[in-house]
């Protein structure tokens, strides 16, 4: 398949006319043809009008036929075959593994999605049945389901290529609310966008679907983004990136006449608490787990290891000892864009330069360009809770130790935290009074909580939750993994005393759809 370096508006190839994104091969330093030129606020609007076009009828769709729709995409996505894959590791400089693995889990999500809407569960149908001989006053045939808000912007991650792109987590759920989708693919990897896209689009033709259920658009400054956010048929935004990139998307949104929800994924540095009794027991394998998560991918993980907590002490020594040694080894990765790893290297230099902060060990050095070092920091409770700049992000592998003189520094280090994606636990059975302790704090500042194991790594099923409160996102009532992500894109809304042949068939009196409601306040079989 050739690349064409067009946006796709519905099944419309058009060529932009702003400035071009070109990918770079990270490895290489090189550009990789075509160029893409960005589209204009014109083109923004006909997206738009297309998706508002569609909404009506695409919401209404039989969930069947919706399941069939996700379910083809993954087709197409799995039938590009190799020319996906080598065009998605020439874009990213991600090995062979890692991307075969992307493309799994984005056709796992997409299906996963599909057995989702079919079930049903998410229109959460609830029925309180007229009661017209009720004293003192009768009661109204009351109906509830959950309709799309209307047509979704999605914005593409840097550091997932597919499973937080195109036909991502983002899109697979808003396409299985029932919401049109607008792409605005990620200048890194513009080619394994169009290569996508157009699988999506050819998933829209296949299942006879309206033409504005999907758009893709490139742009490299903020016209495209902000346009399509401020347009008025957008109801709700997608985002996974800096946590500069969603507190502006955020402010466009709520500038709005009428403000509109912003899912953005931003900033998590997920610490980890490293508890006596298993430091004591079992810290070697702990510092190869950690160091191993650590360097995955580069560190180019929202779920990266960026922050451990520990009591000070004989058995800590020994585990910076040992993860001092196993970074020292590690090899340097080439990490997905010269901008990441520029921002990577100021990070680490400004941690470095930072008084209340010393540096361990730094890994190797590579040969090519773009080639990120592990580095290993660590600094002391007192001066972790009187500087915030410890606390910012370094998106690589590196990772800061915050040494605490006894339980009550690790509480207020706890209590100091910000917001984050995931808080691992790593105790055993005389550490669960300790943890017993701070779990209170730990439910407040994050979303998923993990004992005896790495946050890198996501699963994508009903109960998982990637998300957690201000800056790991912009919402911690919501997930962007797992069935529960739908939830994002839907509203209720209640039916009084409708005639049934007027009821949508989620809540007609037969129950047609087999749905499990509830029923007076009980949970049918």
């Amino acid at each position: 398949m050739t690349l064409t370096g067009n946006m796709l508006i519905g099944p419309h190839a058009i060529c932009g006319s702003r400035e071009a994104i070109r990918a770079i091969n990270p490895a290489t330093d090189q550009p990789l043809e075509p160029a893409y030129p960005g589209g204009t606020a014109e083109q923004v609007e006909q997206a738009c009008a297309l998706a508002w076009a569609a909404f009506d009828g695409y919401r209404e769709t039989p969930l069947g036929a919706r399941a069939e729709f996700l379910e083809a995409i993954a087709d197409e996505i799995e039938a590009l075959g190799d020319e996906l894959i080598e065009r998605a590791m020439a874009e990213t400089g991600l090995p062979l593994p890692r991307i075969q693995g992307e493309r799994g889990r984005t056709c796992q999500q997409l299906r996963t999605f599909a057995r989702t809407v079919r079930a049903g569960e998410w229109l959460d149908v609830r029925v309180d049945l007229a009661q017209p001989q009720r004293q003192p006053l009768p009661r109204a045939d009351l109906r509830q389901r959950q309709v799309p808000l209307g047509p979704v912007a999605v914005f593409g991650a840097s550091n997932f290529p597919l499973a937080f792109s195109v036909a991502g987590g983002d899109t697979a759920s808003a396409l299985a609310a029932g919401c049109p989708v607008i792409v605005k693919a990620h200048g890194a990897h513009p080619g394994t966008s169009e290569l996508v896209g157009r699988a999506v689009a050819r998933a829209v033709k296949k299942c006879d679907l309206p033409e504005g259920v999907f758009s893709l658009l490139f742009g490299s400054g903020r016209e495209v983004g902000i346009a399509l956010v401020c347009d008025p048929r957008i109801k709700a935004v997608g985002f996974t990136g800096s946590r500069s990139g969603g507190i502006a998307l955020c402010k466009a949104a709520q500038a709005r006449p009428e403000p509109i929800p912003v899912y953005a994924e931003m900033s998590s540095i997920n610490p980890v608490f490293l508890f006596p009794a298993a430091l004591q027991t079992r810290g070697e394998g702990l510092a190869q787990g950690f160091v191993a998560s650590l360097t995955q991918g580069a560190g180019q993980f929202c779920t990266n290891p960026g922050l451990v907590i520990a009591r000070q002490g004989p058995a800590l020594d020994d585990f910076i000892a040992t993860a001092a040694g196993l970074v020292h080894r590690s090899p340097a990765q080439t990490m997905l864009t010269p901008g990441i790893f520029n921002a990577y290297q100021q990070g680490v230099g400004a941690l470095a330069e930072n008084a209340h902060a010393q540096r361990v060990v730094t890994g190797q050095t590579g040969t090519g360009p773009n080639q990120g070092q592990a580095h290993l920091f660590v600094t002391r409770a007192q001066d972790f809770l009187a500087d915030q700049h410890l606390q910012a992000e370094m998106f690589g592998a590196a990772s800061l130790i915050v040494q605490c003189a006894n339980d009550e520094e690790i509480r207020q280090v706890t209590e100091h935290l910000e917001g984050q994606l995931t808080a691992t636990l790593h105790l055993d059975d005389a550490d669960l009074d300790q943890a017993r302790a701070l779990l209170p704090t730990l439910e407040r500042k994050a979303g998923r909580l993990l004992v005896n194991g790495w946050p890198t790594g996501v699963e994508v099923c009903d109960a998982m939750v990637h998300g957690g409160p201000f800056p790991a996102t912009s919402d911690p009532r919501t997930t962007s993994v797992g069935t529960a992500a739908i939830l994002r894109f839907l509203r209720p809304v209640c039916y009084q005393d409708f005639p049934d042949t007027l009821l949508p068939a989620a809540l007609k009196h037969s129950n047609p759809l087999q749905l499990r409601r509830l029923l007076d306040g009980q949970r049918e079989a």
